[in-house]
């Protein structure tokens, strides 16, 4: 089986809907953790209005700070940021950052919800920032979301789902996360919408964004692998949900996938004892137990140890 490439969300989808908003000096930290575990893809702040998500405030400084250091350069860590718009990327790009994501979805509803914008002008605004990061040389990936399911609108045509990915494509993102934002996928839908998308889309530019919330995350990642997917999102500890998708819960957790990819004798350049002490800070600091299962389980053996 081809290399896993994880994707680490914690900095930004994971933080993103915690009451706390943890400071700049705890966000840092944080990534810098989580490098130090194995993590070479670390989606590290938003640019966001601040009024909309207060959590991600501070991303100019802390990307910039995390840019110019020579540790995380030297160990080949690839750092991004949300970006909404041009202005996103105008901050993302002053910031030092070389890769950006765009978050179009594949529903009217929560479209407008979370950009307050369509389907279609959500999909003209990703190309204007692919247009422009492209001459900038900066690589752009695209998330679809609400690809298995709407808050709102319950189940989503992968006919749609489809079309916002070719949309993307064209535009010019290099990899597609196809994202369940609010964890209702279950195994025999994401073999029905894989088999769709692998016309669309190479798997090797394929990723896919589990969220928990049923229980089905690995489930699902292992009938993504049987299918040839290779890249997949997590948040250590299992933090987040999404702050305009009700009833959302964790992202499926980093140690849980790595627990499992380490199983299947993949992944191995993940230390996940180190994974657990970079969960271990942030728990500190938001101030509630992460849900994570491994986590709760590597820490119960420490504290009998």
């Amino acid at each position: 089986m081809a290399a896993v490439s994880i994707v680490e969300l914690g900095p930004r989808d994971g933080l993103q809907n915690e009451a706390i908003a943890v400071d700049l000096a705890g966000r840092t930290a944080f990534v810098r953790a989580l490098a130090g575990a194995g993590l070479r893809r670390i989606e590290a702040g938003a640019f966001v209005r601040p009024d909309r998500v207060p959590q991600m405030a501070g991303s100019d400084q802390l990307c910039a700070g995390l840019v110019g250091d020579t540790s995380l350069q030297a160990a080949g860590v690839r750092l991004s940021a949300l970006v909404p718009n041009l202005k996103g990327l105008e901050r993302a790009a002053a910031a030092g950052l070389r890769e950006v994501a765009v978050f179009p979805a594949a529903s009217e509803t929560f479209s407008r919800q979370n950009l307050n914008q369509s389907v279609g002008e959500a999909l003209v605004a990703a190309r204007e920032v692919c247009t422009e990061a492209t001459r900038q040389g900066i690589a752009v990936r695209g998330y679809v979301s609400t690809a298995f399911g709407c808050p709102y609108e319950g189940d989503v045509p992968i006919a749609a789902v489809a079309r916002v990915c070719e949309a993307l494509l064209a535009a010019g993102v290099h990899e597609l996360a196809v994202s369940d934002t609010i964890g209702v996928a279950h195994p025999g839908q994401v073999r029905d919408v894989l088999a769709t998308l692998m016309p669309v889309v190479t798997p090797g530019r394929l990723a896919l964004h589990f969220h928990d919330t049923r229980g089905m995350a690995l489930a699902n990642v292992l009938v993504a692998l049987e299918a040839g997917v290779t890249t997949f999102d997590a948040c250590a500890g299992g933090l987040g949900g999404c702050p305009f998708a009700p009833g959302a819960t964790g992202n499926l957790a980093t140690e849980d996938l790595v627990y499992m990819l380490h199983g299947l004798g993949l992944a191995r350049e993940i230390d996940l004892d180190a994974l657990v002490g970079a969960s271990a800070g942030i728990e500190a600091a938001v101030g509630h137990p992460l849900p994570s299962r491994c986590y709760r389980a590597a820490r119960a053996v420490r504290r009998r140890a």
